[in-house]
């Protein structure tokens, strides 16, 4: 895994919430493109889902 795919997903349960990719972005200081291609490798791991659409929460 990545750094930013680990930063990503210790971002998000920091948050608590379910949370916006471009949320995640701000928090990290980094482009939302690379947190979306982070959620998009973490999805496919099983790590994250998406209650709502637009916004993910990790499992």
């Amino acid at each position: 895994m990545s750094d930013n795919v680990e930063a990503v997903l210790k971002a998000m349960k920091e948050a608590g919430k379910p949370v916006r990719p471009g949320e995640v972005a701000k928090i990290m200081g980094i482009d939302s493109k690379e947190v979306s291609k982070a959620i998009k490798v973490l999805r496919k791991e099983g790590k994250v889902h998406s209650p709502k659409r637009c916004y993910y929460a990790p499992v």
